[in-house]
């Protein structure tokens, strides 16, 4: 097991583009780190360049006290499950497994006793000579996090390894990955565009836009204070509403409060539908507009009243007037009916004009 430190790690391309702009996270022994953010934004080429399948331009990468900028894949002592599974078609489930440590010179008394040994905690253990085209997805994907279990390795990497599945599947996987990482104790490193996904694995989440890393922490303390309006409004589903404190009908209510905010998040679980205003907090008037019921819980689609349309939509803002509030059940307001929802003083979030800070109130 090791730790992996990233220090000012960059990647830029001959032709001027800057996938990666000086990334720095620390991932201690035995963690299991997510790396999250939208398509595009340097996420999976930050994970290959840990791995050794894509050159740094600048900083350092150090896995385990050894700087591996110019060693190679093979010899960095990592396993990587890709998206794709990358199975031999050809070979049984257990030359797929083993096949790398047949390419290390390991004995084949050794190679038997890993992969039965990783078949058994993957439930495996009946399917050893069954070739993959034989397998359902998530048996594949099982298989796949076989052949990186028998390595033994220092650090597991994962690349998004659950997009291929149902969303059924997908769910039974995800607790079936953090179970085994949690009982092999693996520094992991884990790549996934689905917020729910990575707030349920990690134990430091790295949220990144535009290659940059815009928050690292704990998943529970960046869903309750997101540094920026990105993170709030990625963070989270239904995505936190926001909207200008210049809007009339906020500033009024925030007064003095608001201070050098420009923009005002409120989580849509953070609103009730009441007629009173909190003291310090603050109340709109919505009309409803759609509802969703999800079963033990519906969302609420409102168009603000008095909403001054002069304000331009600013950074991470939802369209023009637009608010979300989710209620506990399935009875809801109609559509066309007039609201009030209100949120108190320690549920509002207030952020700089460009969204890029967060004010503490």
């Amino acid at each position: 097991m090791a730790n992996v430190t990233l220090r000012n790690v960059r990647k830029a391309y001959p032709n001027g583009f800057e996938a990666i702009k000086g990334v720095d996270v620390d991932v201690a022994d035995g963690q299991f780190c997510v790396l999250v953010g939208p398509s595009g934004c340097g996420k999976s080429t930050l994970l290959r360049m840990v791995a050794g399948l894509e050159t740094i331009t600048s900083g350092e990468i150090d896995i385990g006290g050894r700087v591996v900028n110019q060693v190679e894949p093979a010899d960095r002592d990592i396993a990587m499950v890709f998206q794709n599974y990358a199975l031999y078609p050809h070979m049984s489930v257990f030359n797929n497994m083993a096949y790398g440590l047949r390419n290390r010179g390991m004995k084949e008394a050794e190679i038997k006793t890993r992969v039965e040994e990783a078949a058994r905690i993957l439930e495996l253990g009946t399917m050893l000579t069954r070739k993959p085209g034989q397998l359902s997805g998530g048996q594949r994907q099982r298989v796949a996090m076989g052949r990186a279990i028998v390595r033994q390795p220092k650090v597991f990497l994962f690349d998004e390894p659950l997009s291929n599945l149902d969303a059924k599947l997908r769910i039974a996987m995800r607790v079936e990955i953090r179970k085994l990482q949690r009982r092999l104790n693996t520094t992991s490193i884990y790549v996934t565009h689905d917020q729910l996904e990575a707030m349920t694995l990690a134990d430091i989440l790295v949220v990144m836009n535009g290659g940059q890393v815009e928050q690292v922490g704990n998943p529970l303390a960046i869903y309750e204070k997101p540094a920026t309006t990105f993170v709030a409004s990625f963070i989270g589903a239904p995505p936190m509403n926001l909207m200008s404190t210049r809007a009339e009908e906020i500033k009024s209510q925030l007064g003095g409060n608001a201070g050098e905010a420009g923009i005002l998040g409120i989580r849509p679980e953070d609103f009730v539908i009441t007629d009173q205003t909190p003291s310090g907090g603050v109340a709109l008037s919505l009309s409803v507009e759609a509802i969703e019921r999800v079963g033990a819980e519906t969302f609420v689609y409102g168009s603000r009243e008095q909403e001054d349309q002069r304000v331009a939509a600013t950074p991470g803002e939802l369209p023009p007037g637009e608010v979300i509030v989710r209620i506990p059940g399935t009875e809801a307001p109609a559509i066309g009916q007039k609201i009030r929802v209100a949120a108190v003083r320690s549920k509002l979030h207030l952020f700089s004009g460009d969204g890029r800070k967060r004010i503490e109130a």
